[in-house]
């Protein structure tokens, strides 16, 4: 089953949060923070949040949003990836954050992508892949999000 790669169009919004939406992975306030950036790329062509939109057989099925670290020469955020309920374990979240990656190379022979995320277990699917994807943890803060809740960090030099 092929993956289609594209960039996000205004009439993607409501798609967009129907992926965030998909499952309980995330709060309210965390979908409010992630169309935020969506809002911002939308109305701001020369935005630093960059995405590119999956879709599976026509049908919307992921996102990624990504963009330079402010006062870096040639660090990245990996700030939200996604992928629809109904669409994951067919290699989408791959594909998307492959495509990140040579986007970024194509910007200039050294790139480096750092990664934050939670210790819940909403995130453990997301950490795995960013382990198996050569994203190794870099850092930990203890109780970030809340008791018993970490953030962890990733960086991965390409």
């Amino acid at each position: 089953m092929s993956v289609a790669l594209r960039n996000l169009k205004p009439s993607d919004r409501p798609i967009l949060e129907g992926i965030l939406r998909s499952d309980d992975t995330f709060r309210d306030d965390e979908v409010a923070v992630a169309l935020e950036l969506v809002d911002d790329a939308l109305a701001n062509p020369d935005s630093d949040y960059w995405f590119r939109l999956a879709e599976r057989e026509g049908q919307a099925a992921g996102y990624l949003c990504f963009g330079p670290t402010p006062m870096t020469a040639c660090t990245y955020d990996l700030y939200w990836i996604v992928v629809h309920a109904e669409h994951r374990g067919h290699g989408i979240a791959r594909s998307l954050i492959d495509e990140m990656e040579r986007a970024l190379l194509a910007r200039g022979p050294k790139a480096q992508i750092r990664v934050e995320t939670s210790q819940s277990e909403g995130y453990g699917a997301a950490r795995k892949l960013y382990e198996a994807l050569g994203y190794p943890e870099t850092a930990r803060f203890s109780d970030f999000y809340g008791a018993g809740d970490d953030l962890i960090v990733f960086y991965k030099n390409l």
